[in-house]
């Protein structure tokens, strides 16, 4: 989850909508910026609750495109929703490996 938030953050620069869509880039980063951050709370201290917030931010991006009216841009638009897809099968996976509350490392 923390490589998938580092390429969200990261690809604007990398596939070159950093300026000609402001609005996919800013997305971009603030999405990848907050599945990092819940992907380094989760490594601390493993709980559901942070893959449920990934979740999420996955669904998020899968229909961020449509929702903020980007859908022009096709290369941002391949990457928010292919990075969507990989977040949210994560953290179904990760919930589902261990139910309850609490997951051990």
């Amino acid at each position: 989850m923390l490589a998938f938030g580092a390429w969200l953050f990261f690809s604007p620069f990398y596939l070159g909508y950093d300026s000609t869509t402001g609005i996919a880039a800013a997305n971009s980063y603030i999405i990848g910026a907050l599945v990092g951050a819940f992907a380094v709370c989760s490594l601390a201290n493993p709980e559901n609750w942070e893959e449920r917030i990934n979740l999420s931010l996955g669904i998020w991006l899968i229909v961020a495109p449509f929702v903020l009216q980007f859908r022009a841009n096709r290369v941002a638009v391949a990457n928010e929703i292919a990075l969507g897809i990989l977040i949210v099968a994560d953290a179904l996976w990760a919930l589902r490996s261990e139910p309850g509350g609490t997951r051990t490392q």
